[in-house]
């Protein structure tokens, strides 16, 4: 299931947070490209599992994540996620965030 497809019930928005907020959501399957022009995220993995794709030099570098881990993703990269079981993740999320289907140009 892509993020697209998810009933917006899966994210929630837990305080705001600077530009951005903190959000947890919860959900399986795989996202969109997406990118926060304005500021790193966090994201950290509260329960189940997922792969954290950066786009990184042209290719994409992976990140296998489980509970109680965590990846800052710098301002600006695009990255998706991959494989998510189960996941119930938060985030601190710098808006806006720019999303995009396909994979992103060189």
């Amino acid at each position: 299931m892509a993020f697209g497809d998810m009933p917006s019930e899966a994210f929630a928005e837990v305080a705001p947070y600077r530009d951005g907020a903190v959000y947890v959501s919860y959900y399986s399957g795989s996202s969109e490209w997406e990118r926060h022009p304005n500021g790193d995220e966090v994201v950290m993995v509260l329960e189940g599992t997922t792969t954290v794709i950066l786009w990184r030099d042209a290719r994409e570098e992976r990140h296998f994540l489980a509970a109680d881990e965590l990846i800052v993703v710098p301002q600006g990269m695009w990255h998706r996620f991959e494989g998510s079981e189960r996941l119930k993740v938060m985030t601190i999320t710098p808006q806006p965030t720019e999303h995009r289907l396909e994979t992103p140009a060189t």
